[in-house]
């Protein structure tokens, strides 16, 4: 909340339109929430004549009240009321805060004509728990029955309530640093209260020895003042006070409030003879324990920071002060402490302990370190001046603050770039006059030095500009299309391998499914094809996500069985996710699981899902990679799946995965699975490389080879490639067969021969030489025999 007739002390606001001027404010980029100008009727002083104690209530009581037309009956229950008190007195007609209208009434039977308000009950003040246990508010015994309270307590002002972003420093928690947004609006110098004071020869440093023992307090100064008087604060400071929603309690303390909500530094007066002669700022340690102002005692830890008396805690730093060191009506001699602390420390005790504060949120935003020592000057003077007290010369000072000046080198086409709009260089001096940013202007170039107060800045062209734009006004922007070089928006890395995977999955007619990365414990232990160890969490939410899984085919065996108990028969997915090992060694891997029919057609019969065409799958995929014959196969011994119908996937001879159907003993329903590491993919993925059609016929020939069983198809193309030769241009298997005419130890697989020559048509002798020295080198070298029809 900030008082504009405060604010008027350093910026001349003569015949400014206070409500305009929020207007203006709110536009340059400071959100002027609400303007409240504190005007209630029919509130009156009211002087109360009689108490009598309530027939039917032990807390209310009836209180005859003159208020100036009339003495009048009012039931109240505040705990402070009392004969001879002067009081705030709504009547019947006043409107409270929150619509509440006054009117005559009973209260448990007896009449009631008005109501005797707290500040908080006016909207005046916060409702605390100490707020609400002082009750009404106590005027002076000078205030006139029958007049306006809020023009007594001169609280007959116009109050911003501000709403400020959380990126926003500490300048709009303090009237000064408001003064400046202010002036900068209008265009008007800012002015600053002058401290004159009088200092005693007597040194601070005959009576203090400061010791800092923690990074977490850069900066820390220390001014004594002697033979201070407690009393009453002037009626200026009280009235400010209560305007920003602060109770006034005494000279002293209500100083160190008033410089705090001028100056944005929080101050702390210590009661010098009962501290002592040292101060020491230190972390508390773990468990270390405080009673601090309000009574409560504090349990600490490490990562709070404290002053002490060089032994025991007396305050901890930013947030509280030490009930052992409370200044109270026998105090004389103070010592006046200011200070920056390292504001996230601050804010995380804050948090902690639930001591929230006036003074915790503006360490918490960071402080000036030039206004920490105004501010300790300024509090020195308002005691000499209004508790009497003596100031003694000198300060005690520990210093580690980084005074580098922020400093930001631009032309004006750099802002006018970022902004979108056209100022000129002349202009733009204006600008930065009205910012109050001090610069140097040679030949173009500005040459500017940010404030310290505005911690918020930094020393970045984009800053400046935002600065400048908020002062110009964002809604006076015209509205441009960007300019620039831009560039096609495209996927890459493995990124852009997953997606051309994913993309071929679906188009083969696969859908995506995503599960979870956590699994039981039973689930882990299924399709363990590879040496990795299961990482088990240490406290899991249930039984079924207690281990990270290291693949992914068991989650897809779980959404097939989900699917089956829904009577959905034909199930084909795929799921590309990461997987872990226990030393969190991260694997992108592709999982696919198939069972029922691959296609359904009603007129000409369906395809059902089994080993080969999962094979071509799997093999449409890595030729659409660019693997086109780099990948081979070799048998899988795995116990979930089946032993005649799995194999591992091999890519330049290394293993990236493994496919097949799943072992009869772990499930009897036909599910084929594959899961293949992308990550290994990717590390050998290449670009494609395009080959126009053949322009010449190709020639077809077909060869079947009687084999032993335990001979592999790829043995034999192995054999047929190399001495097909160049002409040689691809071999598929069309048939492979067992039964009559074969042994039962043998096989008999059938091959299809395309040759093709790129620059001529092949002739039938040319053709006939490579395809007999096939026949030749497959029969000696496999060894295996030539099916004669």
């Amino acid at each position: 909340m900030i008082s504009m007739n405060w604010v008027s002390d350093y910026v001349d606001l003569t015949d400014e339109d206070l409500k305009e001027l929020a207007v203006k404010i709110t536009k340059s980029g400071v959100n002027v929430e609400k303007v409240i100008t504190n005007k209630i009727d029919n509130l009156v002083i009211g002087e109360i004549k009689k108490v009598t104690k309530h027939p039917d209530s032990d807390h209310l009581n009836i209180c005859m009240v003159d208020i100036g037309s009339e003495v009048t009956q009012i039931v109240c229950g505040a705990a402070n009321v009392r004969v001879g008190l002067k009081v705030i007195v709504a009547i019947p007609g006043a409107v409270l805060p929150g619509n509440f209208e006054i009117k005559k009434g009973k209260i448990r039977g007896q009449e009631s004509n008005g109501m005797i308000c707290a500040l908080f009950e006016l909207g005046l003040e916060e409702k605390t728990i100490d707020t609400y246990a002082k009750g009404i508010t106590e005027l002076e015994s000078s205030a006139t029955v029958g007049e306006d309270p809020l023009k007594f307590l001169g609280l007959d002002d116009t109050l911003y309530e501000l709403d400020i972003h959380k990126h926003r420093n500490n300048d709009c928690f303090y009237h000064i640093g408001f003064a400046y947004i202010v002036a900068s609006v209008l265009s008007k110098k800012v002015t600053l209260p002058k401290s004159p004071l009088t200092e005693i020869e007597d040194d601070i440093n005959n009576y203090l020895k400061l010791s800092v023992e923690t990074e977490n307090c850069p900066y820390y100064l220390a001014k004594m003042v002697k033979n201070v008087k407690i009393g009453e604060s002037p009626d200026f400071i009280k009235k400010r006070l209560v305007s920003a929603g602060m109770r006034p309690i005494n000279n002293v303390v209500d100083i160190s409030n008033y410089v705090m909500l001028e100056f944005g530094q929080p101050l702390h007066f210590f009661d010098k003879d009962k501290l002592g002669d040292n101060v020491l700022v230190r972390m508390a340690s773990d468990g270390e324990e405080i009673t601090t102002l309000d009574g409560q005692e504090r349990v600490l830890t490490a990562k709070d920071i404290v002053i002490t008396d060089g032994n025991n805690p007396v305050a901890i730093a930013g947030v509280m002060g030490g009930e052992n060191t409370e200044v109270d009506e026998n105090t004389t001699n103070i010592l006046i402490e200011s200070a920056i602390f390292n504001s996230y420390s601050i804010r995380n005790t804050a948090g902690k302990l639930n001591l929230r504060s006036e003074a915790s949120i503006r360490y918490g935003k960071g402080l000036n370190y030039e206004y920490t020592n105004m501010a300790i000057e300024r509090a020195c003077y308002l005691l000499e001046k209004y508790a009497s007290g003596k100031v003694l010369s000198g300060i005690v000072k520990h210093d580690k603050v980084d005074k580098t000046k922020k400093v930001v080198n631009f032309k004006a086409d750099e802002v006018n770039k970022l902004l979108g709009i056209k100022i000129s260089d002349e202009d733009m001096k204006v600008e930065l006059e009205r910012l109050g940013f001090e610069y140097e202007y040679n030949d173009g170039n500005f040459n500017c030095t940010i404030p310290n107060r505005r911690l918020d800045i930094d020393p970045r062209v984009a800053d400046i500009a935002e600065e400048i734009g908020k002062l110009y006004g964002y809604h006076n922007l015209v509205s441009t299309l960007p300019k620039g070089e831009t560039k096609r928006g495209m996927y890459v890395g493995d990124v852009k391998v997953r997606k051309s995977i994913s993309k071929r999955l679906r188009t083969l007619g696969l859908n995506e499914v995503k599960t979870y990365t956590l699994v039981s414990e039973e689930m882990s232990k299924q399709f363990k094809y590879e040496d990795k160890e299961n990482k088990y969490l240490p406290n899991p939410m249930s039984s079924d996500k207690a281990v990270i899984r290291t693949t992914i085919l068991p989650s897809l065996v779980n959404t097939y069985l989900y699917n089956k108990k829904r009577h959905v028969k034909d199930i084909n997915i795929y799921e590309i996710a990461k997987t872990y090992d226990v030393n969190y060694e991260e694997d992108t891997k592709i999982a696919i699981l198939m069972s029922g029919n691959y296609i359904t057609n009603s007129f000409q019969g369906s395809t059902k899902v089994d080993f080969y065409l999962l094979k071509g799958i799997v093999e449409s995929t890595l030729d659409y990679l660019g693997f086109k014959n780099r990948y081979s196969y070799e048998v899988l011994e795995n116990e979930n799946f089946h032993p005649g119908m799995s194999a591992k996937i091999l890519i330049d001879r290394e293993e990236v995965g493994v496919f097949g159907r799943i072992h009869p003993s772990t499930s009897k329903d036909e599910i084929y699975l594959c899961e293949i590491s992308m990550s290994k993919l990717n590390k050998n993925v290449k670009a494609l490389k395009f080959k126009e059609a053949p322009k010449y016929p190709e020639i077809t020939k077909d060869v079947a080879f009687i084999v032993n069983k335990d001979i592999t198809s790829s043995e034999v193309e192995m054999v047929i490639k190399k001495a097909g030769g160049r002409l040689l241009n691809n071999i598929s298997v069309f048939d492979v067969y067992t039964g009559e005419k074969v042994a039962d130890d043998e096989k008999q697989i059938a091959y299809s021969l395309t040759f093709n020559a790129p620059d001529r048509t092949l002739t039938e002798e040319e053709v006939m030489e490579s395809f007999n020295n096939i026949i030749k080198k497959v029969t000696e070298t496999v060894p295996a025999t030539l099916r004669d029809n």
